[in-house]
Parts: C-alpha cells; sequence; structure tokens
C-alpha cells in the first residue's frame, strides 16, 4: 500500500508546471442601503475648451455607468456679473457640482464668476494634485505634491477702491477663523491619506501681521498632530525649491495668492495642466474642476481642433465619485486614464502627440474594459 502512494505523494510535492492563481478581490468600503442609488450632480460646462472636456467626462460615466446623473446649465459664462440663482439652488440641492472652466475677464471691474462662486457656497479649500504619471516624461521623477489653498479671503477677498483719481488701494484680508480652518483641513487631510509632511507657505517676513496670523494658526493646528512633520517656507523661496527638488514636498497649507501660484507651478512640473486634477470643497458643498487651468480655458484654437486635453477632468471626476463614495467606480476610472496615458497612443498637444479629445475619451472607454 505504501508503495502504491509514493508516486502520488511525489507528485503532491512537486511544484504543479501550472501553479493556480488565488482569486483576489478587495473589499474597499461597506455600503449602507441606498447607497447605490444614483446621485444627482450639477453640471456646468463653461467656456472655452470647458464644453469639450465635460462632453469628455458625460461619455465616460455613462460608458462605465456610473451612479450618476447630471443637471446641465449651460447658460453659465465668465463673463457674468453673478451665478444665475437657479444654479446656486441646484448645487445647494446637490451639495456637488462638476464644472468646466470659467474665463475671468482681464480688468474692466468684472468679478471671477470663480470666486464669487467659491464665497457664495463657502468653499473655503482648494485642493491641486500634482503628480507624476508613468509613461508620461517630466524632469523630475518621484512628484506627488497636494495643494491646499484658502479660497475665500487674501488677496482674492476683492477689496478694491479707487481713493482719488490715479491712486488704487486694495485690502488683504486675512482671518484667524479662516487662516484655523484651512490649516485643520489640510492637517486633516494629509492624516486621513497617509501623508507625512505639512508645509505652510508665506511671506511673514514681510507680511507680518496677516502672514504672521496665517503662520500662528497653522502652528497651533500642528500641536495636535504629532505624526505629521510640519515646516515652513517662504513663498519666493518655495517657488525655488518647488522648480529644483520638488519631491521633498508633500501636502502644501496655503494662503490664497500664493496656492494659486504654486499649484500651478507644481503642476507644470509634475506634468502639466491638462492632467491636474482638483476641486473645491467647503463643509456642505464640494465644486470639482481641472487643478490647474494656466490659460488653457480659454484657448480658442484647441476649441477649433477639438484637441483639448481631458485627462484633468477626467481625474477630477474620479475625485469627485471618491467624494460621493463611489470608490470602486473612481478606481476603475483613473485606472483606465492611467493605462492610456501609459501606452502612450492617444495623447493630446501638450502632452507631445496630436490626438483629439474625441480620441482620448475613446481610448480611455476601451482602457475600461
Amino acid at each position: 500500500m505504501a508503495r502504491r502512494a509514493s508516486p502520488i505523494l511525489k507528485r503532491l510535492i512537486q511544484p504543479s508546471p501550472t501553479p493556480l492563481q488565488p482569486f483576489l478581490r478587495s473589499v474597499t468600503y461597506m455600503p449602507r442601503p441606498g447607497d447605490g442609488a444614483p446621485r444627482p450632480v450639477t453640471l456646468i460646462p463653461g467656456d472655452g475648451i470647458g464644453p469639450l472636456v465635460t462632453n469628455a467626462v458625460e461619455q465616460v460615466m455613462e460608458a462605465m455607468h456610473a451612479p450618476v446623473y447630471f443637471e446641465r446649465y449651460d447658460e453659465v459664462h465668465g463673463d457674468m456679473k453673478r451665478v444665475p440663482q437657479e444654479v446656486i439652488d441646484s448645487i445647494r440641492k446637490n451639495k456637488v457640482c462638476l464644472k468646466g472652466g470659467l474665463i475671468t475677464p482681464v480688468g474692466g471691474g468684472v468679478s471671477s464668476l470663480n470666486v464669487l462662486l467659491r464665497k457664495e457656497l463657502d468653499l473655503y479649500a482648494s485642493l491641486v494634485h500634482c503628480f507624476n504619471l508613468a509613461g508620461l516624461p517630466t524632469r523630475h521623477e518621484n512628484v506627488d505634491i497636494v495643494v491646499i489653498r484658502e479660497n475665500t479671503e487674501g488677496e482674492y477677498a476683492g477689496l478694491e477702491h479707487e481713493v482719488v483719481p490715479g491712486v488704487v488701494e486694495s485690502l488683504k484680508v486675512m482671518t484667524k477663523f479662516c487662516s484655523e480652518r484651512i490649516a485643520q483641513y489640510a492637517f486633516e487631510y494629509a492624516y486621513l491619506n497617509n501623508r507625512k509632511k505639512v508645509t505652510a507657505v508665506h511671506k511673514a517676513n514681510i507680511m507680518k501681521l496677516a502672514d504672521g496670523l496665517f503662520l500662528e494658526s497653522c502652528r497651533e493646528v500642528a500641536t495636535k498632530y504629532p505624526g505629521i512633520k510640519y515646516n515652513e517656507i517662504i513663498v519666493d523661496n518655495c517657488c525655488m525649491q518647488l522648480v529644483s527638488k520638488p519631491e521633498q514636498f508633500d501636502v502644501m497649507v496655503t494662503p490664497n495668492l500664493y496656492g494659486n501660484l504654486v499649484a500651478n507651478t507644481a503642476a507644470g512640473i509634475a506634468g502639466g495642466t491638462g492632467v491636474m486634477p482638483g476641486g473645491n470643497v467647503g463643509a456642505d458643498h464640494a465644486v470639482f474642476e481641472q487643478g490647474a487651468s494656466a490659460g488653457n480655458v480659454g484657448n480658442m484654437k484647441l476649441v477649433e481642433q477639438r484637441k483639448a486635453n481631458p485627462v484633468a477632468l477626467l481625474l477630477s471626476s474620479a475625485m469627485m465619485l471618491r467624494h460621493l463614495q463611489f470608490p470602486s467606480f473612481a478606481d476603475r476610472l483613473e485606472t483606465a486614464v492611467k493605462r492610456v496615458i501609459s501606452e502612450g497612443k492617444c495623447r493630446t498637444k501638450d502632452l507631445g502627440g496630436g490626438s483629439t479629445t474625441q480620441e482620448v475619451v475613446d481610448a480611455v472607454v476601451a482602457a475600461l474594459n
């Protein structure tokens, strides 16, 4: 009996030529009943390339059967004096908005509709994620920076007036309340996303009271998060360090104006504004859009050629899906977009290719499967 069993034992001991691969499926979260119900999202196509890239998102969402549907408002444009009330009401009801770019006229006394929207909904935190994408060559590697910017005050408060003809006074308003809550948001983001360091960007060596108040608030909040390293950097040195050693930065928290400059610089270093996602969030509402615009929103040549890059808004849509607690859809969309970039067959002009917006969309849809 033992002699008969030995060949069987040998076969059992020897490794199989074609080992079975275990079936693995990660569990992201346990939904509550009703969590899978489709969610309404306010959609503002905007100006310039906005309608092109928002249409790209609509196509991809439909292809992946994402549990969202859009309430579309085509009549919102950057040269308007205010956001139509029905659009504000829609965002208040839905809590979430996806927005194309809105062109802000230069000069002329017309307020930025983007700023007005942030103030109206108290979207006090702007978040731009700047990171290297596999297959997209850049000057620097290992870039993974999150720029968190205060969105409601500072130079962007828009408090300007002409004192006498030829003399204009512009007020920079900084408050303890707003400085503390943006610092709190930055450290919470770092804590929840396993980030190791928060850097406060400032110009307190010159603006000792205003930026000094911002730094004081950041330092107080930092004491509550001993596991996260905290440091400070003057904004002009920050820009120099960004273009020389960007990999040293992790999460950056900034006042309003500095954040705009730092986010666009970091986006350019990591691969360009066409691929960087972002959003604006408050206590009750969130608006997702291209992370850094840097002038490409109003590029009419891209509109005529229909070659606008939809990647940034597609990745912003993945952020939106996570915000809505649809993580598996977000992962699927993000993976498909990154695969298209990595393969390098479909890229718009800003990424060194010649593809149209629709060709990129078709490639992403194919990659979903």
